[in-house]
């Protein structure tokens, strides 16, 4: 008996809760012993979550009309089941992943891949995933992406009615690519980057956005993607879906799938810098994560001057920025502006961020390495402002990654010379 079989037994209601702790403590005493000293979500944070392993993730359906009916204040017995379920499953989730937590017993067991730059913890946020409502906007927003900030196209999948597509700056791999070279490759040949993966279900009949309905995002509570990056190209954004915000030193934009971005002209290693979202109860946003392994971290910042010029605000006031990796990409925990109006309403077109995390490896499960690569490994909840966030064990990742990569066009790179900004972009000043 493994994590695995637990979600698998409880998410289909086939035991009780009893008959499920006498399993798992009969196969695994160790593991139970290890689960008492998790330590548990505060009474706020639990009520925001919603556990729900996803048994296929590339045919689930994202449905935004049912998605408002379970927000339904009508106690059941299926809701009052569902909070005993993840009141049980998200301890022993963390116990799985053994993050590196303060004020907990269990320090991180192993880091997420081979790359220094992630030995500090076993876990990392190392994508977001976004849905699209049908195959037009899943083309502008890809050349949204690639020619207004630059992203490249890294993998691509297509699963019966199911098309992925992940962007980003540079190979996700948590490696050392075998193609890089010091002092000849360019930092964008490393390992380690982030991504957005952008998700179309040609079957889904939800519309989460349509460009030109409205100048604002479909949803309030993601803030903003950022992106720090050595040029950008306010033209092509317009050209391919983009509604222009502001563009005063740096630039606000709603994608063509409703994703709100946020554009900075400067270099850091990873262009994608971090997801920020409006928080209705900015201590409760920070218990949940911490709960799940992020550690508040130094903002981050990509021009020299650190938010003290016009082309880079500083970190936003009792804001909170908080991530699993000094060099991973985190979340920045925003108070909203008590001035403008917030009603805390979930992004329809925002699927989830995802974790990859490295499972413990001091346990008696002998057959946790077999079913380690099984979708019903993937957890997903919900953070107290409505953000989905999946936990995903690296091995079934670097599977994925693995088998999904596009073939990259040779870029000739010269050694010290910044590659040349497309023309027409706001360029590094």
């Amino acid at each position: 008996m493994n994590l695995h079989h637990l979600l698998l037994l409880l998410s289909s209601q086939c035991v009780s809760f009893v008959d499920a702790f006498q399993l798992l403590s009969h196969s695994n005493s160790h593991s139970l012993q290890r689960r008492r000293h998790a330590i548990p979500f505060s009474k706020s944070s639990l009520n925001s979550i919603v556990d729900s392993p996803l048994d296929n993730q590339d045919t689930e359906r994202h449905d935004v009309s049912s998605s408002a009916s379970a927000s339904s204040t009508t106690t059941t017995r299926r809701s009052l089941f569902q909070k005993s379920t993840q009141a049980v499953l998200l301890p022993i989730l963390l116990n799985a992943m053994s993050t590196s937590i303060p004020g907990t017993t269990q320090p991180a067991q192993a880091s997420v891949g081979t790359l220094p730059e992630f030995n500090d913890s076993n876990s990392i946020l190392q994508s977001v995933t976004i849905d699209v409502s049908d195959k037009i906007q899943q083309d502008q927003m890809i050349d949204f992406l690639r020619e207004g900030f630059s992203f490249k196209l890294l993998r691509q999948r297509k699963t019966g009615d199911i098309t992925d597509t992940w962007m980003g700056f540079g190979p996700e791999e948590m490696n050392i690519p075998s193609n890089f070279e010091l002092p000849v490759s360019s930092f964008a040949q490393y390992g380690g980057h982030a991504s957005i993966h952008i998700r179309y279900d040609s079957q889904a009949t939800s519309l989460y956005y349509k460009a030109g309905d409205d100048e604002t995002p479909p949803g309030d509570n993601i803030a903003y993607i950022q992106v720090g990056v050595p040029g950008y190209r306010i033209s092509q954004m317009v050209k391919y879906g983009g509604f222009i915000m502001d563009a005063y030193g740096i630039v606000n934009v709603v994608s063509p799938s409703g994703l709100p971005m946020r554009g900075i002209v400067g270099i850091t290693p990873d262009p994608m810098m971090f997801v920020a979202l409006n928080c209705q109860n900015l201590k409760s946003s920070r218990e949940f994560y911490e709960q799940i392994g992020f550690v508040e971290q130094e903002y981050p910042y990509c021009r020299p001057n650190k938010g003290m010029g016009q082309f880079e605000p500083p970190q936003p006031k009792n804001s909170i920025y908080l991530a699993p990796s000094k060099n991973s990409i985190g979340v920045l925990l925003l108070q909203p502006d008590r001035k403008k109006k917030f009603n805390n309403t979930p992004n329809p077109a925002f699927r989830s961020m995802n974790i990859v995390y490295t499972p413990t490896t001091n346990n008696n499960d002998s057959d946790t390495t077999a079913d380690e690569n099984s979708t019903t490994n993937i957890l997903k909840v919900v953070d107290p402002s409505g953000a989905g966030v999946t936990f995903k064990p690296y091995t079934m990742f670097e599977n994925e990654e693995l088998n999904t990569r596009v073939a990259p066009k040779e870029d000739v790179v010269v050694v010290g010379v910044p590659p040349a900004a497309p023309a027409g972009a706001v360029q590094l000043q």
